[in-house]
C-alpha cells in the first residue's frame, strides 16, 4: 500500500474523506499492520497502537485506527480537509506516511 518515496516519507494512495470526528484515522486493522511492518524497530516488543504520521497536502496529520472507517480510507476532519488541498472528497489522494524517525522528529517540534 505504501512505497518508499524519500528520505523521509513514504508514498500511498487513499480515499481521503470528512469525518465528523475530532481526529483523523483510518481502518483499525490497516493501521496495526501498517505500524508492525513500517514503523516497527525490530527490537523486542513494539506497539502497533502509536498514531501514524501522514501528510495530505500541506497538512500534517496524527493519525489513529478505527474500526467504522472502510480499508484505504483516511477520515480527516472536516475543520482540517478545506485546508488539505483536497478537492471534492472523498477522493483518491496522494498521501505521503512518515517514516518512524521523521514521525519522531514531527512529534518533537510539535508539528503534529
Amino acid at each position: 500500500m505504501f512505497e518508499a518515496f524519500s528520505s523521509g516519507y513514504y508514498l500511498g494512495r487513499l480515499y481521503v474523506e470528512p469525518t465528523d470526528g475530532d481526529r483523523a484515522a483510518i481502518n483499525s486493522r490497516h493501521h496495526e499492520r501498517v505500524n508492525e511492518q513500517l514503523y516497527a524497530d525490530g527490537e523486542g516488543i513494539s506497539r502497533t497502537d502509536l498514531p501514524l504520521v501522514m501528510k495530505v497536502g500541506p497538512a500534517h496529520l496524527s493519525v489513529h485506527g478505527d474500526d467504522d472507517v472502510p480499508e484505504r480510507t483516511l477520515a480527516v476532519p472536516a475543520s482540517v480537509i478545506e485546508n488539505a488541498d483536497v478537492d471534492n472528497p472523498p477522493s483518491l489522494e496522494e498521501v505521503l506516511l512518515a517514516k518512524r524517525e521523521h514521525a519522531a522528529r514531527l512529534y518533537d517540534m510539535g508539528a503534529v
